[in-house]
């Protein structure tokens, strides 16, 4: 029997979602946003509290968790890919990337 994992999208643009418990390797997750709903198969555990992609997110493209902007990709993420510090870089306060979020 397959279990239903939970995660969390708080708006219809995250490509980004957050693991609301253990996530194993290979899981299919389920989220339902407003009238978008979508399903990935994450790549590996993700722990409880940690982001992994929704969909193909490409190099330098804004991550968008919580309909925020909170960094920008290193590297091509794929779909169902854990998303942390070894694929994206923050750019909230930066001096250098003023106007970055509009």
């Amino acid at each position: 029997m397959d279990k239903n994992y939970k995660a969390v999208m708080i708006k219809p643009q995250d490509n980004v979602a957050t693991a609301l418990e253990l996530i194993p390797a290979f899981a299919e997750v389920t989220l339902t946003c407003q009238d978008k709903q979508i399903s990935v198969k994450v790549q590996k555990d993700i722990e409880f509290g940690h982001k992994f992609a929704l969909t193909l997110i490409p190099k330098e493209a804004k991550i968008l968790k919580y309909g925020e902007v909170i960094g920008r990709a290193i590297e091509e993420i794929e779909p169902g890919a854990h998303v942390h510090l070894h694929n994206i870089e923050g750019i909230r306060g930066r001096g250098d990337q003023v106007g970055i979020n509009q």
